[in-house]
């Protein structure tokens, strides 16, 4: 969350990009309250101070009755304090909730809009549009006809949006997560598996809503936990309320984990198939670094993406995206787009992955600190996220960029060690 101090300097500011983005953040209603707050912590100090000079004075009288009458007046402060107290606690408290519902600052870079068609196309990657000599299936109808998803079944078992991998997608669902994982390796992260809960104060502090009616989070009832919608929540609370030490950073984390969302609200045809559904698994990156090294890490986590659907050779372009679409704890997020020829009449582009650079945002409300050394104090750490493979989009973009005309599907050279072939069929019979 933004600075309490920052907001009521710069409240103009602070409510332009409130409307940039589209958040209904009442920022006048946070000066009144911390107005208020100011007085009334200003009230329980000055009724503190006199309870301890009455206490203090207790002793000091030798006369029975004034004694009496300083303890009597003492139990007044007291209960003067505590009704104080309580009100300055219940200021505090809706001020909280109102802090946290305003959003990170915008990237001056950043389109304005406000949504995902104001989002500024950057650059394309290396492969070019597949051109086809027959009409391309989707997903969909080749994960039916080459037996690889099973969406009756996952409905049977539980409910809609939810689905059986088989056969050989099987096989390229740990093989996308293999080749992710020995590229971020290889550059330096530390490979986890993540767990698929999380405490609901971890959620709210990396940014998530885990109850309420705007929820897209699956919660536990009668605990305090929820399931996780990506390994960012889990990775971003592993350091919650530590200090590091400044020569420590950037620390580089990528984790597995399965992603649960309940989609509310989602509807029409991006809904079909994988595209949006309630689980799948995904293969996420995640680092801490000083202030003045997030906007470099946010174009390293950037190029990671590109070379991952690069080296798979899967054609996609990479958008800036705009004010209004961005999630609240983002400073500026990069998304890449990958091609998908059954998507539409034509072929689309659809979301495959997104990075994001969340400045002090999420570690102000987690705690994570840096020290550096021979400097007095600490500083907030900078916390960046970006999607190395979600594999649930990674496997439409696949089928249906390396599909045949006798409705096979060739895999990718990058994943053919690793899936042991070269194409896949129908299984026979």
């Amino acid at each position: 969350m933004l600075d309490r101090k920052f907001i009521v300097e710069n409240a103009e500011l602070v409510k332009n990009n409130c409307a940039l983005r589209g958040s209904k953040a009442d920022v006048d209603r946070f000066l009144v309250l911390d107005g208020k707050r100011r007085e009334k912590q200003a009230d329980v100090d000055d009724l503190n101070r006199q309870a301890n000079e009455v206490s203090k004075s207790i002793g000091q009288t030798k006369d029975p009755a004034e004694r009496e009458a300083r303890k009597t007046r003492g139990r007044e402060l007291r209960d003067k304090t505590a009704a104080a107290q309580a009100d300055l606690d219940a200021i505090a408290a809706e001020l909280d909730s109102v802090q946290r519902s305003i959003p990170n600052l915008s990237h001056p870079k950043a389109p304005v809009g406000g949504d995902d068609q104001a989002n500024l196309e950057l650059r394309k990657g290396k492969t070019p549009l597949p051109r086809f000599d027959f009409k391309p299936l989707d997903h969909v109808q080749l994960g039916e006809r080459l037996a690889l998803i099973d969406f009756e079944g996952g409905a049977k078992v539980a409910g809609h949006g939810f689905y059986f991998l088989k056969n050989d997608a099987v096989l390229l669902e740990l093989a996308l997560q293999r080749y992710a994982l020995d590229l971020l390796i290889a550059e330096g992260f530390t490979p986890t598996i993540t767990p698929d809960l999380a405490r609901n104060e971890v959620l709210q502090g990396t940014g998530y809503i885990p109850r309420g009616p705007e929820t897209q989070i699956y919660s536990i009832a009668d605990s305090d936990l929820s399931l996780v919608a990506t390994a960012e929540i889990t990775l971003g609370g592993l350091l919650s309320d530590e200090i590091v030490d400044a020569e420590r950073l950037p620390l580089l984390f990528c984790g597995i984990s399965h992603c649960y969302r309940t989609e509310a609200g989602a509807h029409g045809r991006q809904t079909r198939g994988l595209y949006r559904v309630h689980q799948f698994t995904k293969v996420e990156m995640f680092a801490f670094t000083l202030p003045e090294a997030s906007e470099a890490m946010l174009d390293r986590f950037c190029d990671l993406e590109c070379r991952l659907f690069d080296g798979l050779g899967i054609p996609y372009r990479v958008v800036d995206t705009a004010t209004g679409d961005l999630g609240g704890p983002a400073y500026r997020k990069f998304d890449l787009e990958a091609w998908m020829p059954g998507r539409g009449e034509a072929g689309e582009y659809g979301e495959v992955t997104s990075t994001s650079n969340c400045t002090d945002y999420q570690s102000r409300r987690l705690g994570i600190r840096y020290r550096t050394k021979g400097e007095k104090g600490t500083q907030f750490v900078h916390t960046l996220n970006g999607t190395a493979i979600a594999i649930s989009r990674a496997l439409i973009a696949i089928l249906e960029n390396y599909q045949e005309a006798d409705e096979s599907v060739r895999v990718p050279e990058a994943l053919r060690p690793l899936v042991g072939k070269e194409r896949i069929v129908a299984p026979a019979g």
